[in-house]
């Protein structure tokens, strides 16, 4: 049975003290994640520890280890990439930089041993034997079915991006010298040991720190070895390095990575425009004038901080009492750079709606709902003060898989539809429903209402019961 998680103390010592950890004894059956929802996913990926338990103790703030002793899983890790898998992989055209970057701790200092154009796998493991050099692999989700899987569904239950990384580090060596990230990392180890050391003062949520500024990173806070099937999550900010034990094989481990750029500060840049938008349609002081040579100044006058103060705590009672937050691009650029639904084989692209056609008698419920954004903007085909609002969705369902996560700046293009802000009570009658009669939705018309489910259906977002 799995052994229950005990509360961590606090560091008293002043010699490393083991991290947070958990065991799970082999339950004398495969264990396997639990895919049939993103909740039961990420419950089955932290076992035996609750997400209830997770939260409160662990998320941005401190480092769990959760150590498990069951053959099964350590066999589907190690599933989801091989050292071998790079021969197969190399084939397809894989291009340092892009794709694929070999470097070393040498003296605490990172050196890249990139050479340039494609990477061919003789190369590779040539620098990995004889230089002991870090393969790092970037996202491959793009090209492993199992992590396509895994990380769409996290997607689904973060409501955030995803990403990973695949290092595979020879015996006796290190990739990385000591540096942190600035997102939320779940380490799983697939191959081999990997000996890791985390370090404090662990960075504030990751900002305005550098390692070199510290000097010293001192003695470890936590230093551990984990092993396939083992799971280590460190929050944002965490001071790390790693290592391949001597004398062992290689080590191979996949970090899960997620909530860049996802904090309250990131939230609030992305709705006060719109709070301001709808807020000045009403109130004339917000559409005056400022004062004369303003952005002239060198240093802000006493005159506009004092109107810019009255204007926040007016936006800020007006807040409380908003239900429609507009969101200006963090719903719309989650929803264009995540994965699509994952499908089994090569993923074919959802474009073709299936099922009945919906009429006005027909009962639709909504489908890939965690692949769907809804959100009100200002009309973006309108230029001129008298823009209105509508409503805007858009899904997931034709992203390219390929290029997740790789920062292609040719990928902008949204998958959507806008309808009128008259329509919004009947949409969100669609999202809030398990299933509804057409006929039932808020609109005035029957051609409108068989218009929306029409539009839906062609995009494959709703489906008829």
């Amino acid at each position: 049975m799995p052994k229950k998680a005990k509360a961590a103390g606090s560091r008293k010592e002043e010699g490393p003290v083991p991290c947070k950890q958990m065991k799970v004894e082999a339950a004398g059956g495969p264990s396997a994640l639990n895919f049939e929802s993103p909740s039961s996913l990420f419950e089955s990926l932290i076992s035996p520890i609750n997400t209830e338990t997770f939260f409160k103790e662990f998320w941005e703030q401190k480092p769990l280890l959760i150590r498990r002793d069951d053959p099964a899983l350590a066999t589907y890790y190690g599933s989801l990439f091989k050292l071998t898998d790079l021969k197969s992989l190399c084939s397809q055209g894989m291009y340092y930089g892009r794709d694929v970057n070999v470097c070393r701790c040498v003296s605490g200092k990172k050196k890249v041993l990139n050479k340039d154009g494609k990477a061919h796998f003789l190369q590779l493991r040539k620098d990995f034997d004889q230089k002991r050099a870090t393969i790092q692999f970037h996202q491959p989700q793009r090209f492993k079915d199992e992590l396509w899987r895994i990380q769409e569904k996290l997607e689904c239950y973060f409501g955030s991006l995803v990403g990973s990384n695949v290092y595979i580090t020879p015996a006796g060596s290190q990739g990385l010298p000591p540096h942190y990230d600035d997102v939320e990392v779940f380490i799983l180890q697939l191959e081999g040991e990997k000996h890791w050391r985390l370090y404090h003062p662990t960075v504030p949520l990751a900002r305005e720190y550098s390692v070199e500024a510290e000097g010293r990173l001192g003695r470890p806070v936590h230093e551990f070895t984990l092993k396939p099937g083992d799971l280590l999550y460190f929050p944002r900010g965490t001071i790390h390095q790693a290592d391949t034990p001597v004398g062992l094989a290689h080590s191979t481990h996949v970090t899960l990575s997620t909530y860049q750029n996802n904090s309250w500060g990131d939230f609030l840049l992305d709705t006060i425009s719109g709070l301001v938008f709808d807020t000045a349609k009403e109130d004339v002081e917000l559409r005056g004038g400022i004062p004369r040579q303003l952005l002239l100044q060198v240093e802000s006058t006493a005159v506009a901080t004092r109107r810019l103060s009255g204007f926040l705590r007016m936006l800020a009672d007006r807040l409380e009492g908003t239900k429609e937050l507009l969101s200006s691009d963090m719903k719309k650029d989650f929803i264009m750079h995540r994965l699509p639904p994952y499908s089994a084989g090569d993923g074919v692209e959802l474009s073709t709606p299936g099922g009945k056609l919906p009429r006005l008698d027909s009962v639709v419920r909504l489908q890939f709902k965690d692949h769907i954004v809804l959100t009100v903007l200002p009309d973006q085909d309108q230029s001129d003060e008298a823009q209105e609002k509508m409503v805007y969705i858009y899904h997931s369902l034709k992203n390219r898989r390929e290029t997740h996560m790789m920062g292609n700046e040719e990928e902008t293009e949204s998958h959507g539809l806008r309808f009128p802000w008259s329509h919004l009570d009947a949409l969100k009658q669609i999202w809030n429903s398990s299933a509804i009669s057409v006929k039932d939705l808020k609109l005035t018309t029957d051609e409108e209402k068989e218009n929306l489910v029409l539009s839906l259906w062609t995009e494959c977002l709703i489906q008829v019961v």
